[in-house]
């Protein structure tokens, strides 16, 4: 593990039974950088974020993660995962608790806070994402949008090194997705580490230190914003492009 990256990933492979969909990647994330992954469905995106907090088990390759091997067995995966935010297109917030509580959880039994600690972080990570009024409701009450900023601040509150985000915005309706992307804009300035599988090609230009294209299992090309959306040198990044920018 080179110290100067975050995030390290050597030669990940990954298959289901015969269907190999990650063929050996390799990517190293700075410190504060936002890395934007895009890419046809099916090239491996999601698969490849998930392997990168052993949601899914590698089936060989190296994934460090502040130099820890998370693809070694012996790694304690949830000392690690305690600095590693995951935010999913589905926000899987528990309906019988409160939006602070939801946030509260995992605080007070992961890093031992006491509820008035806790509650007192919910409510400074839920007045970032702009939502500390909605505090003692449920998140039944919320709509889309808010139940991902919410989301968005029940992994900040474990105060992470690194976040996941996964298409964060493909669940939610068009009127709903600038807000979200509004946070994740603001943390990016913040310096928050930052890997991102987006469809939203405006907010990969915007806020990318770098752009990853995904093409099948590999990582066709990467470079800059505008390397990437001005200057694509490989064919499939091209005609990945052309569709996607000119619908």
């Amino acid at each position: 593990m080179d110290k100067q990256y975050k995030v390290q990933v050597k030669d990940l492979h990954k298959s289901y039974g015969q269907n190999e969909v990650l063929k050996g990647i390799n990517l190293n994330v700075k410190p504060n950088e936002v890395v934007c992954m895009i890419g046809p469905s099916g090239s491996g995106k999601s698969t490849f974020l998930r392997c990168l907090n052993r949601l899914e088990e590698p089936n060989s390759g190296h994934v460090y993660v502040d130099g820890y091997d998370i693809a070694d067995k012996r790694t304690n995966i949830d000392l690690v995962r305690q600095n590693i935010g995951m935010v999913f297109q589905h926000f899987n917030l528990f309906p019988n608790m409160s939006v602070a509580e939801n946030i509260m959880l995992a605080p007070v039994q992961l890093k031992k806070m006491t509820k008035e600690e806790a509650r007192a972080a919910a409510l400074k990570y839920l007045d970032i994402v702009g939502l500390k009024d909605k505090a003692d409701v449920r998140p039944t009450t919320l709509s889309g949008g808010q139940k991902q900023r919410v989301a968005i601040a029940r992994a900040l509150a474990m105060k992470p090194d690194v976040m996941l985000f996964d298409e964060p915005t493909s669940a939610l309706d068009p009127e709903m997705v600038g807000d979200v992307l509004g946070v994740m804009k603001q943390l990016a300035k913040e310096g928050m580490t930052m890997i991102v599988v987006t469809h939203e090609m405006g907010f990969a230009k915007q806020v990318a230190d770098r752009v990853v294209f995904f093409h099948n299992g590999v990582i066709q090309e990467q470079g800059t914003p505008e390397e990437i959306f001005d200057h694509p040198q490989q064919e499939e990044t091209k005609s990945f492009l052309d569709k996607v920018l000119n619908v």
